[in-house]
C-alpha cells in the first residue's frame, strides 16, 4: 500500500510538473476575427486601349493641317460618304463595332477631324510617324489600314458620314 501510494504521488507530481511552467505556442488556424492590415492597397494601373483613348489635340501627320466643320451636317455629302464607306471600308470596319479595324462611331469625340482625314488619306505615313496610329496598329494585331487612294473630297465625305454615326 505504501508503494502504491508512493507511485501515485510520483505520478501526480510528474503530471503537475509536465503541465505547468511552459508557455504554449499558439498555432495559427481558422479564426472568425477580422485581421486588420496596415498595408496600403496596390493601385491598379488601368491600360486604356488606343481605340478608346481621347486625344483632341493631335492632328496627325499628312496633308490636312486644318479643317473647319459647320455645326450642321451636310446630308448630301454624308450620303456620298456613306456610299464611299460601304464600297471601300466595310471589308475591315463596321460602323458600330470593332472588327478588323476600329468602329468609326463616335470617332470625332476621340480624334480631331484632321487626324481622321490624315488617317484616311495616308495610313502608311500615319503609322510611321504618329504615335497614336502606331498604338492602333498594335491593338489591332498588326493589321495596317489599307490605303484606298481616296481623294480629299471623298475623305471629307467619309468624315461627314462619321458625324452622322
Amino acid at each position: 500500500m505504501k508503494t502504491t501510494l508512493k507511485l501515485i504521488t510520483i505520478l501526480f507530481a510528474t503530471l503537475l510538473m509536465s503541465c505547468g511552467g511552459k508557455e504554449e505556442k499558439k498555432k495559427e488556424g481558422f479564426s472568425y476575427e477580422k485581421k486588420t492590415t496596415t498595408e496600403q492597397p496596390v493601385k491598379k494601373v488601368e491600360i486604356i486601349p488606343a481605340s478608346k483613348k481621347v486625344d483632341l489635340t493631335n492632328k496627325g501627320v499628312g496633308p490636312i493641317t486644318s479643317i473647319s466643320l459647320s455645326t450642321d451636317i451636310n446630308q448630301e455629302i454624308a450620303t456620298h460618304g456613306a456610299d464611299v464607306f460601304k464600297k471601300m471600308c466595310t471589308a475591315c470596319h463596321r460602323p458600330d463595332k470593332k472588327f478588323i479595324g476600329p468602329a468609326p462611331t463616335g470617332i470625332l469625340e476621340r480624334r480631331t477631324p484632321e487626324w481622321v482625314m490624315n488617317m484616311i488619306l495616308d495610313p502608311e505615313g500615319m503609322v510611321k510617324n504618329d504615335p497614336l496610329a502606331k498604338e492602333l496598329l498594335i491593338e489591332f494585331n498588326g493589321s495596317p489600314m489599307a490605303n484606298q487612294n481616296l481623294t480629299e473630297e471623298e475623305a471629307r465625305a467619309v468624315l461627314e458620314y462619321f458625324r452622322t454615326l
